[in-house]
């Protein structure tokens, strides 16, 4: 556990080889927390691997799944400077990134404050938590889901329906007192995020929505930080992507993401010099297809960007 003050305790982890090319794992969500499978993607003879559980989420702590945790403390820049943190902690000058959905918003954000830090970055599903993504994963994308959007928005109270339906869940998920109107509230949000992966090959409804305590936390915390606009400008990422330049990076996207539009992963190609843009026939949650392009990143950066 690593104090990063505030009254936080960040839940992190080492694996692999002490002597290897260090890499960090960014998981997703927000609020998602790290699992065994996170450590997968990369040869633990060839690499450092470093997991760590964002604020409030995984095995950190508090806890967003209790009610007396306020996430006050839990920001984008709260989390570069926890990753900074434990970069120093490390005594690692620099590591690869990896970055999956949210994790991509938070990569693109450090290593924007920090490019000397990021020796290449490998981020899959991409997502930059812009305004307009958010708006879309919420509202546009019921068009796909009538049925399975209705009951979303039957979640909250009649007033709120027609509204901004982030800023209702976060509302009865944070101000509440209800315990019972919290964890509906809960189960509603998981049951649409699955929804929206509901198309894809292969697909199970996440066994981590079946725990309550997962549920709240998650929830929690992706109201939370998209409410707040992740505490980005409308296109602060495309338009930092400049600071990019030298940092090597490939960017993998599923053409049948129905969460993140493919067009999302085709601007900041553009936008970063000397990005690697690779579209897959996938979703959002990935597939063999985006698995196999992840892994051949991993390895071409296993000696060192290139």
């Amino acid at each position: 556990m690593l104090d990063v003050g505030d009254g936080q305790q960040i839940y992190w982890e080492c694996c692999g080889n002490p002597h290897g090319n260090p890499a960090v794992f960014l998981h997703g969500g927000p609020g998602s927390g790290c699992t065994m499978g996170s450590r997968r993607l990369f040869d633990p003879a060839m690499y450092r691997i470093v997991l760590f559980d964002q604020r409030n989420c995984g095995r950190s702590t508090p806890s967003a799944a209790l009610a007396t945790t306020v996430l006050n403390f839990n920001t984008t820049q709260h989390l570069i400077d926890d990753m900074e943190r434990l970069r120093q902690h490390l005594r690692i000058d620099k590591w690869v990134m990896f970055g999956g959905s949210w994790g991509v918003t938070l990569g693109l954000a450090y290593a924007q404050q920090h490019p000397q830090r990021v020796a290449a970055a490998i981020f899959a599903s991409i997502t930059m938590t812009r305004p307009a993504d958010v708006h879309w994963l919420y509202h546009e994308v019921g068009r796909y889901f009538p049925q399975q959007w209705d009951r979303f928005r039957q979640g909250v109270p009649e007033g709120d329906r027609h509204g901004d339906l982030v800023a209702a869940y976060h509302k009865l998920l944070n101000e509440q007192a209800d315990v019972r109107i919290r964890e509906r509230a809960a189960q509603a949000w998981c049951d649409w995020e699955a929804a929206v992966m509901s198309l894809e090959p292969g697909y199970t409804y996440p066994q981590r929505f079946a725990d309550a305590s997962f549920r709240m936390t998650f929830a929690r915390i992706v109201t939370h930080v998209f409410s707040h606009a992740a505490w980005l400008s409308a296109d602060q990422l495309l338009r930092g992507a400049h600071r990019l330049a030298g940092i090597p990076g490939v960017l993998v996207h599923g053409r049948n993401d129905l969460g993140g539009p493919s067009d999302t992963a085709w601007q900041l190609a553009k936008a970063w010099p000397g990005a690697e843009l690779q579209l897959v026939d996938t979703g959002h949650g990935g597939g063999e297809g985006m698995d196999r392009c992840v892994r051949d990143a991993v390895l071409r950066f296993a000696e060192g960007p290139s």
